[in-house]
C-alpha cells in the first residue's frame, strides 16, 4: 500500500469494532496490516479493508510459534483482548519484545490494563459513562443519550490506539526501542472531553445536559425539523454568523433575537425558530442558507450523504466490494494513499505469509492437516 506508513508492518489480532478500526486507519495510510484470524472467524467488512489474513490456532504450540516468528518481522502489533489473555497464550509483551526489541505493542481495552475494573466486561456505553462523557450527551430534562459508539469504541479507542501506534513507531525509529501502549477507552473518552473540562473549570459549562451552548441548550446551535420532513443544523455562534442567520431567516428586525447570549431567552427563541423552520422544506432552507456564513447544513441520512455535491466533489465516500463506505482520511499534500482493497476472506493469505516466513509447501500442508492454520 502507498501512503505515509508504507513499509511499516503491523500484526492485528482479529477482534470487533475498535481494534479493526485502528487497523483500518493504519492500513488506509500505507501500513501492511496482517490480521491474525481465528479458525472459523468472520472478519468485519468495511473495517477489515486493505488487510492480509492468516488463520492461526494460537492455542496450539505450532500456532504460537508462527505468531512469534511473524512478530519478529513486524514493526507493531495491536490487540484488544482482555488483560492477561495474550500472556496466557505465551504471546505477551515480555515475550514478543524479547524476540523483537523494536516492536510497538498496542493494547486496547475498555478499562485499561490495570485498575479495579480491568478484568470486567463492558461496552462503549459503560466506558464513556465512567469517563464523565455520557452524562453530557442529551437534552435538558432527559436521560443521557449514547452517541452510538463513536466516543468510546472509535474516538477514544480505535483512533487513540492508531495515534499511539504512530507516535510509538516514530519513537522506535529514533531510539531502536519498542514499547507497550495501554489504550483504555475510558481514558480516551475523557481526553475527547478536554475542551468541555476546560469550560467546566472556568465556570463556563454547567454540569447538566442540554443547558449549555454546545449541547442543544441554545437556539442558535441545534437541529430543527422542516416542513415535509427532514432536519437542518444551525451553528451560528459568532456574532457575524448569528447576524447572517437572522438576515436570511427574516429575523433581523425582531428585537427578541438581539440578546443572543442571554440564557434566560434561549428556550423562548428556540420555540420561535422551531415554528419558523417548519414553514419551509429542507430544500428551501438549503437554497437560502447552504454555503453561506450562517454555519448551516442539512442533516443527511446514510443514504443521502454520499451523493451530496460537496461530498461527491471531494470523494468523501467510495464504493468498494459493492458497499458504500468512507474514503481514507486525512489527505496529504505529498503522499497519495492507495484506494483501499476489500476485506479479505479469513485465511486468504495464510499460505503466502507462511511461505514468506520460510515454511515449505510440505510444512504448510502439515500445519493445515494439524489444524494449526487454515487456508
Amino acid at each position: 500500500m502507498a501512503g505515509p506508513l508504507s513499509g511499516v508492518r503491523i500484526i492485528e489480532m482479529a477482534g470487533l469494532g475498535p481494534g479493526p478500526f485502528a487497523g483500518m486507519m493504519l492500513a488506509d495510510h500505507g501500513a501492511e496490516v496482517i490480521r491474525i484470524d481465528r479458525p472459523g472467524g468472520a472478519p468485519e467488512t468495511v473495517l477489515g479493508r486493505s488487510r492480509r489474513s492468516i488463520v492461526v490456532d494460537l492455542k496450539s504450540p505450532e500456532g504460537t510459534a508462527i505468531l512469534r516468528k511473524l512478530a519478529k518481522t513486524a514493526d507493531g502489533l495491536i490487540e484488544g483482548l482482555r488483560p492477561g489473555v495474550m500472556e496466557r497464550l505465551g504471546l505477551g509483551p515480555d515475550v514478543l519484545l524479547g524476540d523483537n526489541p523494536r516492536l510497538v505493542y498496542g493494547r486496547m481495552t475498555g478499562w485499561g490494563q490495570a485498575g479495579p475494573l480491568a478484568h470486567a466486561a463492558g461496552h462503549d456505553i459503560n466506558y464513556i459513562a465512567l469517563a464523565g462523557a455520557l452524562h453530557a450527551y442529551g437534552r435538558a430534562g432527559e436521560k443521557p443519550t449514547p452517541p452510538i459508539n463513536m466516543v468510546g469504541d472509535f474516538g477514544g479507542g480505535g483512533m487513540m490506539l492508531a495515534f499511539g501506534m504512530a507516535a510509538a513507531l516514530l519513537s522506535a525509529q529514533k531510539t531502536g526501542k519498542g514499547q507497550v501502549i495501554d489504550a483504555a477507552m475510558t481514558a480516551g473518552a475523557a481526553v475527547l472531553m478536554s475542551m468541555i473540562w476546560g469550560f467546566y473549570g472556568e465556570g463556563a459549562w454547567k454540569d447538566e445536559r442540554g443547558v449549555n451552548m454546545l449541547d442543544t441548550g441554545t437556539h442558535f446551535y441545534d437541529t430543527y425539523a422542516c416542513m415535509g420532513g427532514g432536519y437542518i443544523s444551525i451553528g451560528s455562534i459568532e456574532p457575524q454568523f448569528y447576524a447572517e442567520l437572522r438576515r436570511r431567516a427574516g429575523l433581523e428586525h425582531d428585537p427578541d433575537f438581539d440578546a443572543q447570549m442571554d440564557p434566560s431567552g434561549w428556550g423562548r427563541l428556540k420555540d420561535k425558530l422551531t415554528v419558523l423552520f417548519r414553514t419551509k422544506t429542507r430544500e428551501e432552507w438549503c437554497a437560502l442558507m447552504e454555503g453561506t456564513d450562517v454555519c448551516f447544513a442539512p442533516v443527511l441520512s446514510l443514504a443521502e450523504a454520499p451523493s451530496h455535491p460537496h461530498n461527491a466533489a471531494r470523494g468523501t465516500f467510495i464504493e468498494l466490494g459493492g458497499m458504500t463506505q468512507p474514503a481514507p482520511a486525512p489527505r496529504y499534500s505529498e503522499t497519495r494513499n492507495d484506494t483501499p482493497t476489500p476485506a479479505p476472506r479469513a485465511g486468504a493469505d495464510t499460505a503466502a505469509i507462511l511461505g514468506e516466513l520460510g515454511y515449505s509447501d510440505a510444512e504448510i500442508a502439515a500445519l493445515a492437516d494439524a489444524r494449526a492454520v487454515a487456508t
